[in-house]
């Protein structure tokens, strides 16, 4: 990892093949600047190369992730966030096909791509203060949804999006988007008793199971997110999102 810049991801050592990741951006809701997105995909794809067994992701602050960094981008170009948007839903995809069990941890609010970071992880823990919203198509970009449809159900996938519904906790555990509930200061406990369940499994073994019950439209996935982000006007369609239109 590169030093000389300002660190938005704190990685704890790797011990006994597991690494946890810390948002460290409390100041901005833990918000995705393309420093931070760097930064995490940076530590996922060296997570791979290191045999992690387990990568939980964590947060600073009350919120676990407030979606993509709008900051500065009346002034990006078009092809700059096309950029950004790609990379996140590369991290996505790390994250989903991955060989190591992810984790996240999500203590506050889930927003946007901050929501597609917890969902895309094998196991999603959130106290009674988690809460969850997917608002891109309100600005006309697609991410993660067919992956969101997968995992809560296709009908369930449609009213959250159609109605841009803020999921609570309770019902982020009811419809799957949640793996577990626990009191604030359970989150890391739990976490820990997940990876002692899985254990020590050979990493082919692993690798197997999470290949075989992971998505492989990848392909496809990219493809919308490219198409809705590159139509005309995205600017104006994030400018109207933000004013509340």
């Amino acid at each position: 990892m590169d030093h000389a810049r300002k660190e938005y991801v704190i990685a704890s050592p790797l011990v006994e093949g597991v690494r946890f990741l810390t948002l460290d951006r409390a100041d901005k809701a833990n918000s995705l600047s393309a420093d931070l997105v760097d930064q995490l995909l940076g530590w996922i794809e060296q997570a791979e190369n290191e045999d992690c067994r387990a990568v939980v992701i964590a947060a600073n602050g009350k919120a676990f992730c407030g979606g993509f960094d709008f900051t500065g981008y009346e002034t990006a170009s078009h092809g700059d966030l096309l950029l950004r948007f790609t990379r996140i839903e590369q991290l996505l995809q790390r994250l989903r096909q991955s060989s190591f069990v992810s984790i996240a941890l999500v203590q506050g609010a889930a927003m946007g791509a901050g929501a597609d970071i917890a969902a895309s992880c094998t196991y999603r823990v959130g106290s009674d203060m988690a809460k969850f919203r997917f608002p891109g198509f309100r600005f006309g970009v697609a991410l993660g949804t067919s992956h969101l449809a997968r995992l809560v159900g296709t009908q369930t996938a449609r009213d959250i999006l159609l109605n841009n519904t803020t999921i609570d906790a309770n019902t982020a555990l009811e419809i799957g988007l949640l793996t577990d509930l626990v009191e604030p200061d359970a989150l890391r406990i739990k976490a820990d008793e997940i990876i002692a369940q899985i254990g020590h499994l050979d990493k082919t073994v692993r690798n197997r199971i999470l290949h075989l019950t992971s998505p492989q439209n990848n392909d496809t996935d990219l493809a919308e997110l490219v198409r809705s982000v590159s139509a005309p006007g995205l600017h104006e369609r994030i400018a109207r999102y933000r004013a509340g239109h």
